[in-house]
């Protein structure tokens, strides 16, 4: 099973942990961390931003992330949020063993 960790940026605390609740809620992760703030520097439009963001972590399997991604999309108030995936390749075995009976398919094809 591949495990990942999903990251997201967004620019509101409580929609931060909105996010993170739901989904949750609906086993597309098994965990969702929200850290910030932190100060981005970006180009948007031709021009140099900052702002205040808040970061979600979330732990997950990759066959939830098309699912994710989209739940994500419908909640997230930017135009192009910043989803990024990175493949989790080691872990403490009984971590990952969690993940995977909370989320993996086994778990929600009962």
């Amino acid at each position: 099973m591949k495990f990942i960790q999903v990251f997201v940026t967004v620019n509101d605390r409580l929609k931060a942990e909105e996010i993170a609740v739901e989904l949750v809620k609906a086993k597309l992760a098994v965990c969702a961390q929200v850290l910030g703030p932190i100060y981005s520097t970006y180009r948007w439009d031709g021009r140099i931003e900052n702002s205040m963001e808040w970061m979600v972590f979330i732990k997950t399997v990759g066959d939830k992330y098309p699912l994710l991604e989209t739940k994500i999309k419908e909640m997230h108030p930017y135009e192009v949020p910043e989803i990024i995936a990175h493949e989790i390749k080691f872990g403490n075995p009984a971590y990952l063993n969690w993940i995977e009976k909370e989320v993996g398919e086994e778990k929600n094809s009962q």
